[in-house]
């Protein structure tokens, strides 16, 4: 598979950090962004990279050269092989497409000059071959999806909508483009001339409509450069190894976090989102472990369903409402597993499909089994965090550490977990420093 790298442009945003080189060449601890991704791309086997460049062109091209020249950066090959497209006037985020329309006949990687990333782009690729889509864009939960543009699919990741940052919105699902997209040389039909065009709001938007858009949801680390905060918190991801620690490639650590009583007030049984408040120092909880490069993921029973007092939909409405107010805090869920299964019968109004016997109702590790399949997941080295003596059987059960929160628990007598007054203090105590 081929690799091009939109890096042609100005970086007005992060001007402050260097404004004589392309956004792409601005180094970080002594290497450009751009040197990063080369050597991201060439450790998965991808070496035909294709860079359209337009502003300070030359500083790219008197770097890389060819790709076969010595980095000054690090004495060593680039050992990929490089060309170019030069955009003598702005073509935005896809016009010079145009150019490649005859030479790229495989599906091909297309990405941002001005994001770090660690990404399994085997498993990326995977799942775009197995929806056939003319195109698949790279989505992941971010710490401020409210300046970001906001990606709604549905459960097999077809896209049913793209909200930009001037859309409105009330609650929605925290999933944000990310800026690396697999696309089909189909696509590159609509190009017919060299014009402007913009890649989210003229290539890829249009494809909702037909089907044709999915996205693939990772916690991987992807994170741009448009401001000069974000570059520098960069620099000690990269110093702390969480880059590519993030790649899912690698074991995960994860913490387990049960919902209500954990996350937000215990209510009994929570059936609209009016009634979701988070408790106390609740995101900044969930903010640490996000900053800590543990996944954040939530394991909880939804027997509403079964009982028929709230429906999918409205659930899903629940849980896009506790991303928004988590969000809205600089704090993000990796993932939101749900058993909408209750066994036991005669309520009115109830769901027979639901009443059933199953593994992922809590305590039993049905719903912890299958975070760890899709997220790669240490459970030695993961945590179950709940209010419930339900909680911390369920990750015993699933072989993995357990601390309790909240009066109830520590009402317990003779408990061989730990237990702490918050979802905070418990985070405090239990992740390192």
């Amino acid at each position: 598979m081929k690799a091009v790298i939109m890096a042609g442009g100005k970086g007005t945003r992060i001007a402050s950090v260097n404004a004589e080189v392309p956004k792409p060449m601005i180094q970080i601890l002594g290497k450009p962004i751009l040197e990063y991704q080369l050597e991201n791309l060439k450790a998965q086997g991808i070496t035909d990279i294709i860079l359209v460049v337009g502003h300070l062109k030359q500083v790219i091209q008197n770097y890389f050269g060819d790709g076969t020249r010595i980095s000054p950066c690090t004495s060593r090959p680039f050992g990929v092989n490089i060309s170019y497209i030069e955009e003598n006037e702005p073509l935005g985020t896809a016009g010079a497409l145009y150019y490649l329309k005859n030479s790229l006949t495989d599906d091909f990687l297309l990405l941002c000059g001005d994001i770090i990333f660690d990404i399994d782009i085997e498993r990326f690729y995977t799942f775009h071959k197995q929806h056939g889509a003319y195109a698949t864009i790279f989505t992941h939960p971010n710490s401020h999806p409210y300046d970001s543009g906001i990606i709604i699919a549905d459960e097999k990741g077809c896209v049913h909508n793209w909200l930009h940052k001037e859309d409105a919105r009330t609650w929605y699902k925290n999933r944000v483009n990310a800026g690396i997209h697999i696309i089909s040389p189909n696509l590159l039909s609509n190009f017919t001339t060299p014009i402007k065009k913009d890649l989210d709001r003229d290539i890829l938007k249009p494809l909702i409509s037909e089907h044709q858009l999915y996205c693939y949801d990772s916690p991987e680390y992807v994170k741009d450069m448009g401001t000069p905060d974000r570059f520098y918190s960069v620099i000690e991801d990269i110093k702390s190894g969480r880059v590519h620690a993030k790649n899912l490639h690698n074991k995960q650590k994860a913490i387990f976090l049960d919902r209500d009583g954990t996350i937000n007030t215990y209510t009994g049984f929570l059936t609209a989102p009016e009634q979701l408040t988070l408790l106390p120092g609740a995101a900044e909880a969930i903010r640490k472990i996000n900053e800590s490069g543990y996944l954040a993921i939530v394991i909880t029973n939804q027997p509403v369903i079964a009982r028929g007092d709230c429906t999918i939909e409205e659930l899903n409405i629940i849980h896009q409402k506790l991303e928004t107010m988590l969000g809205k805090e600089g704090a993000y869920l990796d993932g939101i597993y749900y058993c909408p299964h209750h066994p036991e019968k005669g309520f009115p109004g109830e769901r027979p499909e639901y009443k059933i016997e199953c593994n992922c109702r809590k305590p039993k590790p049905g719903l912890i089994l299958e975070a760890v399949q899709h997220f790669n997941i240490d459970i030695q080295s993961s945590w179950m965090i709940g209010d419930s003596l339900t909680d911390i059987k369920c990750g015993k059960n699933a072989g993995c550490q357990s601390a309790g929160v909240g009066e109830t628990l520590l009402r317990e007598k003779d408990t061989d977990f730990p237990v702490f007054n918050s979802l905070l203090e418990c985070i405090q105590h239990i992740l390192p420093e």
